[in-house]
């Protein structure tokens, strides 16, 4: 038998590229993990922080002596602000348990992990938007019921541009505020885990 060593040659370099190139891509798997385990650490923190936010909204009745009336008020617009943090919180545990379960070593769990985080942002910023417009609501009735007097001499000398101006700009602010903060907080890094993602499209 005679031994063709150019076949040999060729099959020896195919094997060699296909090795690098799973190197290459396993490296990128891996470059993902750090910012994945960020995201899931900063959970985590922001878990904790919101607990301890709607302990201390609990307590707000209490430290300003608002009225029996007004404690009544407040606390069914407490309670309509932790049904919608809590139906966030189910989510956000969810998915912080499952990415946990899951293995970080292909690109489809990597994939998984970014949709369903951009998904949770989403969420997030949402409920930011319905707990602002919440608090507005309840100190709008908190004006109006415990400083009535003082509330319609001051509406009764703005002009309803005015007021709807001033209502547009503090929406804005609200919405700029929030893209910002959920940016610095999870979108920086899952920007870094879509790039580990688009490398792996690309070379596949």
């Amino acid at each position: 038998m005679v031994m063709n060593f150019d076949d040999l040659k060729n099959e020896w370099n195919a094997d060699n590229a296909e090795a690098n190139n799973v190197s290459e891509a396993m490296l990128k798997v891996k470059e993902a993990r750090t910012p994945i385990d960020i995201i899931r650490r900063k959970m985590k923190h922001e878990f904790n922080y919101q607990i301890v936010v709607l302990v201390i909204m609990a307590l707000l009745p209490y430290c300003f002596n608002f009225s029996a009336n007004m404690k009544h008020i407040y606390l069914a617009f407490y309670a309509i602000t932790c049904g919608f943090t809590a139906y966030y919180f189910l989510k956000f545990y969810r998915f912080y348990k499952n990415s946990y379960d899951m293995s970080l070593d292909s690109r489809k769990s990597i994939l998984w992990f970014y949709y369903e985080m951009k998904l949770n942002i989403e969420l997030y910023k949402a409920l930011t938007y319905i707990v602002a417009f919440i608090g507005f609501a309840f100190i709008a009735i908190y004006l109006f019921v415990e400083k009535a007097s003082i509330f319609a001499r001051i509406v009764g000398k703005l002009s309803p541009v005015y007021i709807l101006l001033n209502c547009f700009i503090s929406i804005l602010i609200i919405g700029v505020i929030t893209e910002l903060w959920a940016w610095y907080y999870y979108g920086k890094y899952l920007k870094r885990v879509q790039k580990v993602v688009d490398e792996l499209d690309f070379e596949n």
